[in-house]
């Protein structure tokens, strides 16, 4: 029998729910061969990249664990340019995103945009440029940032906000939960920690396709895709999380994560699978 970790450096409510959860340095001392790594390591909350550990999951990989969201996975999911450049690749809709950083020349800008960090999350330090005026207030506003200095920005066209959006919950090529984000009142964006709320919803089938296309593009096992309602009843993907949290409202037909570890361990091909000790 198999041993099953989840590799994170928080114990967060979403981690402890999938499985035990190990740092890197303790998962290369507890598994090998046979056993199954899922990693969770999320972006740094100075938003200047990934949390230190993704050399761990290279090494677990070269002793034979089977890694779910491997570090090439969450280097797609967390960095935007490479999210943008998997998904266009893919054929997957996704707003056009452009790198700004202090070593290069400026773009060509044309408002409506976002400004966001390269490795964001949380909403913070996303800005939205409707104008030349705010754009230029908003190149200003970054420009001695830490994370600007470090890694750069993006800029992505504004898909018009509706005051909501869709988070899909994928878990080894199926749709395992899904949660309707709806923004706080005066706020455009839905992030929770915004003060957005969740409402459970049913997704439709078009928003499913596009949430597993987004997923397979970044080669996630685990991932939230977040979905922006576009013209003529589309769907656009707007970020992919390598390490998204989720609770039971994002429940589908199943708790969502009973159903979360089922769909993981159908992932490796039959591999029986216990908690690490």
């Amino acid at each position: 029998m198999s041993t099953f970790a989840v590799v994170a450096h928080r114990v967060s409510p979403t981690s402890s729910r999938l499985g035990p959860v190990l740092s890197p340095a303790q998962a290369l001392t507890r598994l090998g061969e046979g056993d199954v790594a899922l990693g969770r390591l999320d972006v740094l909350q100075s938003l200047d990249g990934i949390e230190p550990g993704l050399w761990a999951l290279d090494r677990l990989e070269a002793r034979g664990v089977t890694v779910l969201n491997t570090r090439r996975a969450l280097v797609a999911a967390h960095d935007k340019l490479t999210t943008a450049e998997r998904l266009f690749a893919a054929h997957v809709p996704h707003p056009r995103t452009v790198h700004l950083a202090p070593w290069l020349p400026l773009p060509e800008l044309e408002p409506p945009l976002v400004v966001k960090p390269r490795f964001g999350s949380w909403g913070a330090d996303v800005v939205r440029c409707d104008d030349e005026e705010s754009l230029h207030a908003a190149l200003e506003e970054i420009r001695n940032r830490p994370w600007y200095e470090a890694t750069g920005g993006v800029a992505q066209k504004l898909v018009q906000p509706q005051g909501y959006d869709l988070r899909i919950v994928v878990a080894g090529g199926t749709v395992v939960g899904a949660a309707r984000r709806v923004a706080a009142l005066g706020e455009w964006r839905t992030n929770v920690a915004l003060g957005g709320r969740r409402e459970p919803v049913d997704p439709p089938d078009d928003a499913r396709a596009v949430a597993l296309a987004a997923a397979a593009a970044v080669s996630g096992d685990l991932v939230g895709v977040d979905l922006l309602p576009a013209d003529l009843g589309s769907w656009v993907v707007l970020e992919v999380n390598g390490a998204v949290d989720f609770n039971g409202t994002y429940s589908l037909d199943d708790d969502v994560f009973a159903a979360a570890r089922q769909a993981l361990a159908c992932r490796p091909a039959s591999v029986g699978v216990e908690p690490a000790a």
